[in-house]
């Protein structure tokens, strides 16, 4: 053959061969094996076609020794030997090469369709390399969480962890105390504010709202900027907001005082457990995430026992005129902020979580910060002479990071893109959480919280509601009655209180410097009567007559005359707007207050007792067991009729629910990588929140009604929570995601 034909023969091989090393390239690409095989083949590819374009001769190409052209050869020649040829080719009409591709003559039917094939080679090749990024950073973040379970036993369990312990305790507190607030303050503003009933329980269950917004915006926001600097901000909107609500007036702003301070503590639970998770190791996580629950109960304890203290002290207020009054219940809110606070002073001296930073890509940070922690924790122990041995650590390739628009841009419009691009980052990152991967882990979640916290606050809020009807009936049964009674000429200048008084007649009597507390007047007649410096509480005059009667410094308004008639009668310097009443029934509120703290202090067991099981028996078993527990325990409340039962019930189940609680909040910090944890656990405590909502609401409804309902309704829940619960995965002796 001559040069010619030995030439086109030649040619002919190559193009086979290139042909075989992209369709192997192809399927290398379908087959998701990496990004490297395909960068490999795409270079191969594009070299084998500038080569054949330079239309170098055979003697070129045979001068390669060793190098890709090297291998091309081989590789077609390879192909030959293996059957490959011109017809078995010519079968596949989409990978099949013609020679005038390679001089740039294009196919015909490539020109009509060469737009739309350029826009979804570019889409296809946009997700292949989506698809292996993630590859990459997943199997990034697998070594990652191996590396850093092997740092953190190094850096050791000491003086770093528990300094850590009760700074995050202090933010832990302060959500605890903000469920207790608004319940202490509700007797007594409800006075203050003339409040009626729909806004009485707008005003109960608004700071969960609160708390259910902010759970579900922190929790993302700490999986993008960090979680210390997001409970920074979160526990910082908390405390202005809860300071201000101690001091506004009307009923609206400190209704949407508390809403916002609702919405800054909502972040705390998802942030605080997610960030010391990640300073603490294996086989310590379940026990010490343990230990950190308790701070919630002496939050509980702290705000039963200020409202215990201030509330009941009515003289610890003052007023100017008519628009301004500062009372003790307010004195009781403003105290409540000071964990808050206390929590923030802490937190600026603590760093961020090197987890979070590994995982976006930020070695130098995270390594400085776990030699912090290993340097700590060494000189406690008494080794300040014990290197940091880890030089390297695996760091996670951050995804797409905020937008800068360069210097050219006004400040808002930078803003603006980037609170957009933050907004659909967490958005995205929510929605992986119900990816076909976590799917079904996330709606078992979502079927236990909301469960066990329809269940809980429910009945610990329906305690409370029986205990104060069982109180209103005792009290009433105990209520003297006055029929058509004469009373002329006395100076009533004593207490009083629990009486009915119907068809009376009272004459040239004077009621001064008193207190009148549950009173009723019906149908009564007071003629040339002097009313002073009278204090009322629950005092109403119904369908009454007064004659030349005068009031004089008292706090009797018109709306407690109730179609009552005032004939040449006349009010001095009477207490204009709602005040508060300093003779409300003393003894119910210590009884309250006192029945809290009991409640509060009854978790103390439970939680020495999980945190002591919990990296013993497991997650699940203790999740699933205290709630069966707490099942059964649920159906005692039908025995409870009376006062000192029902608190005993109460102490009882809050004893007992409490290990559940420790459970989920434990396994819901271990069921989801490092990039999703705040987020996921965020979403989670906002359903709870709103299954908070929805239980306050029915069961309550039920009070003095029946206890049949409630009891169905909490027990049926706990069972549920219990069977799903055993459906979960088991975290325990596993490495943190």
């Amino acid at each position: 053959m001559d040069d010619d034909g030995r030439y086109r023969d030649g040619r002919s091989d190559f193009i086979r061969g290139a042909k075989d090393i992209a369709k192997v390239a192809k399927k290398q690409v379908g087959k998701k094996v990496g990004r490297g095989v395909d960068k490999m083949a795409d270079e191969y590819t594009r070299r084998s076609y500038k080569r054949f374009e330079e239309e170098d001769d055979d003697d070129d190409y045979a001068g390669v020794q060793g190098g890709d052209g090297g291998y091309y050869r081989n590789d077609s020649r390879a192909n030959d030997d293996e059957g490959h040829s011109d017809s078995t080719e010519g079968h596949d009409e989409d990978d099949e090469i013609y020679e005038g591709e390679y001089q740039g003559i294009p196919r015909a039917d490539s020109v009509k369709a060469g737009s739309m094939d350029g826009v979804a080679a570019a889409q296809a090749q946009q997700f292949r390399d989506l698809s292996a990024y993630e590859g990459e950073r997943r199997k990034d973040q697998e070594e990652l969480a191996q590396q850093y379970e092997s740092i953190l036993q190094e850096c050791g369990h000491g003086k770093f962890q528990w300094t850590l312990y009760f700074v995050l305790g202090l933010a832990l507190m302060a959500d605890g105390v903000e469920i207790f607030v608004v319940g202490f303050v509700l007797p007594s503003a409800e006075k203050d504010m003339c409040l009626s009933e729909p806004n009485k329980g707008m005003l109960g269950l608004i700071v969960y709202l609160g708390m259910m917004v902010g759970a579900f915006v922190w929790g993302g926001l700490a999986d993008r900027i960090g979680r210390r600097q997001t409970l920074l901000i979160s526990l910082s909107i908390n405390s202005v907001f809860a300071f201000f609500s101690s001091f506004v007036q009307g009923y609206s702003s400190f209704l949407f005082c508390r809403l916002a301070s609702g919405v800054g503590i909502g972040g705390s639970i998802p942030i605080v457990f997610s960030y010391y998770s990640e300073f603490l190791a294996q086989e310590k996580r379940g026990e010490h995430l343990s230990w950190l629950c308790m701070f919630w109960m002496i939050g509980g304890i702290y705000a039963s026992a200020m409202a215990w203290a201030i509330i009941p002290h009515y003289g610890w207020s003052f007023q100017m005129g008519s628009a301004y009054q500062f009372h003790s219940w307010r004195v009781f809110v403003l105290v409540c902020a000071f964990p808050s606070v206390a929590a923030i002073s802490a937190l600026s001296t603590m760093p961020e979580s090197p987890r979070f930073y590994l995982e976006n890509g930020k070695h130098d940070e995270a390594w400085m910060i776990l030699k912090q922690v290993h340097d700590t924790n060494m000189r406690a122990k008494g080794c300040p002479e014990r290197v940091f041995s880890v030089t390297t650590i695996k760091t996670v390739k951050p995804m797409d990071e905020l937008v800068n628009m360069g210097d050219g841009a006004a400040w808002h419009q930078k803003w603006r893109i980037k609170l957009t691009t933050l907004f659909h980052q967490v958005w995205n990152n929510f929605l992986t959480i119900f990816s076909p991967e976590y799917r079904r882990t996330t709606y078992m979640m979502m079927a236990v919280w909301f469960s066990m916290s329809f269940s809980y606050y429910g009945l610990t809020v329906w305690f409370p509601d029986m205990i104060k009807y069982l109180q209103k009936q005792e009290y009433a049964s105990r209520t003297k009655v006055f029929v058509k009674e004469k009373v002329e000429h006395v100076t009533f200048n004593f207490t009083l209180e629990n009486q009915v008084h119907r068809q009376g007649q009272y004459f040239n009597d004077k009621f001064m410097n008193l207190k009148m507390r549950s009173m009723v007047f019906e149908d009564s007649l007071f003629e040339e009567c002097y009313f002073e410096d009278i204090t009322s509480s629950n005092t109403f005059f119904k369908n009454c007559t007064f004659i030349a009667t005068l009031f004089y410094n008292t706090d009797l308004f018109k709306y407690r005359l109730i179609n009552s008639r005032l004939i040449n009668s006349t009010f001095l310097h009477n207490k204009e707007g709602c005040l508060l009443s300093d003779v409300s029934d003393e003894n119910n509120a210590y009884m309250v207050y006192f029945v809290s703290f009991l409640g509060t202090l009854a978790v103390l067991p439970g939680n020495i007792v999980s945190a002591l099981l919990m990296d013993k028996i497991g997650r699940l078993r203790m999740l699933a067991g205290s709630s069966v527990i707490s099942c059964v325990s649920c159906f005692f409340l039908s025995f409870g009729n009376s006062e000192s039962a029902m608190i005993a019930l109460l102490c009882l189940f809050g004893g007992i629910s409490i290990a559940s609680w420790n459970s989920l909040d434990v396994l819901t910090v271990e069921l989801y990588p490092s990039d999703k944890r705040t987020t996921a656990f965020g979403f989670l405590n906002a359903l709870c929140k709103l299954a908070a909502v929805l239980g306050i609401s029915i069961f309550t409804s039920f009070v003095g009604i029946t206890k049949a309902v409630p009891i169905l309704f909490a027990s049926g829940a706990l069972a549920a929570g219990s069977f799903l619960a055993l459906k979960l995965p088991e975290t325990r002796g596993q490495v943190l995601q």
